[in-house]
């Protein structure tokens, strides 16, 4: 080969090598280039879809187009989940990530898609600590009197669950095996028929996440007897943390963002960039507090490491417990 013929062809090797690149930082520079789906796997009004709407908020004034909240409700979110796994992935269809898509690992084993596969984490929203929950009148008025009647009265406690293998469920699962006690399970159609029949009494006690049993306990309608994080939340700063009669004992929602595997990383990157940016937003921080939630800023990898650590976690529970799909 001649010299310039050879320099030539090393010149466009290189400018084909580089052109992947090339084309992921344009692509990232004109995203979004459309309304950007954000899709829940759970009605309108529930914690999950509160986040979502804030985020998608913030984003549609950080990135000039729509973020669409998509309520996609039903077995346990893998419906949410399937659909944006089968979405184009071009940053323009997010999921909204949550505990339960780490527990359905575990929980089904044979579902249509693979979540660690099919889904890249994009960034991690916030923590909130679940809460544990019963009807003023009932005898046992903090966590150690509970315990206490719960041995005495094993199998007659009922136990409400927003669903079976919600993070609800197995945070009831947990606490039993830590305060080696039985309780009855009555898993229900999502949160709200849960506080109903337990303002009701048809069950007595409840591990909500904070955010959706705040108003219960500040209205008195619900007594809460101690939150799930390793401390106190600073949203009901007088209730105990179960640790502090279960040492070691921590169960946490979370939610975060992801979207389907293939997406190109400058846009992954881009929009974990805007959404860690939100955390330092007074109005925004605000309303997660409001939600008891605390933010955690995460890059992708770092909320990665963090999906497999709770997919871990939550297969032991699963198993121990024994749960199975509906």
């Amino acid at each position: 080969m001649k010299l310039p013929c050879r320099r030539r062809f090393l010149h466009l090797a290189a400018s084909a090598a580089a052109l992947p690149a090339l084309s992921g930082l344009a692509w990232a520079q004109a995203y979004p280039s459309r309304p950007v789906r954000i899709v829940v796997g759970y009605t309108a009004g529930a914690a999950a879809d509160t986040t979502a709407r804030l985020i998608g908020q913030w984003l549609s004034e950080r990135l000039g187009r729509p973020f669409v909240i998509e309520n996609r409700p039903g077995a346990a979110t893998n419906i949410a989940t399937e659909m944006v796994v089968r979405a184009p992935p071009d940053g323009h269809t997010l999921l909204l990530v949550d505990s339960t898509h780490a527990i359905n690992t575990a929980v089904y084993n044979k579902l249509n898609f693979d979540f660690s596969r099919d889904i890249m984490p994009v960034a991690k929203i916030m923590s909130v600590p679940n809460v544990m929950v019963v009807h003023p009148a009932f005898p046992a008025k903090t966590t150690p009197e509970f315990i206490t009647y719960a041995k005495a009265n094993p199998g007659k406690i009922n136990m409400a669950s927003a669903g079976n293998g919600n993070v609800t469920h197995l945070t009831g699962e947990l606490f039993q095996m830590a305060a080696d006690v039985k309780m009855v399970h009555v898993p229900y159609r999502g949160g709200a028929p849960a506080f109903t029949d337990l303002i009701g009494g048809q069950v007595q006690v409840y591990f909500p996440v904070l955010a959706g049993a705040a108003e219960y306990i500040r209205t008195g309608k619900l007594q809460a007897l101690a939150v799930t994080s390793a401390q106190r939340s600073e949203a009901l700063p007088d209730v105990p943390s179960m640790g502090e009669f279960l040492p070691g004992f921590e169960s946490m929602a979370w939610i975060g963002i992801g979207v389907p595997k293939g997406t190109p990383k400058e846009i992954v990157e881009k929009l974990n960039l805007e959404i860690n940016a939100s955390f330092a937003d007074p109005r925004l921080k605000a309303r997660m507090a409001d939600l008891g939630g605390t933010v955690v800023p995460a890059s992708p990898a770092e909320f990665g490491k963090f999906l497999a650590e709770e997919i871990v976690r939550w297969s032991k529970v699963v198993q121990a417990a024994g749960i199975k799909p509906e």
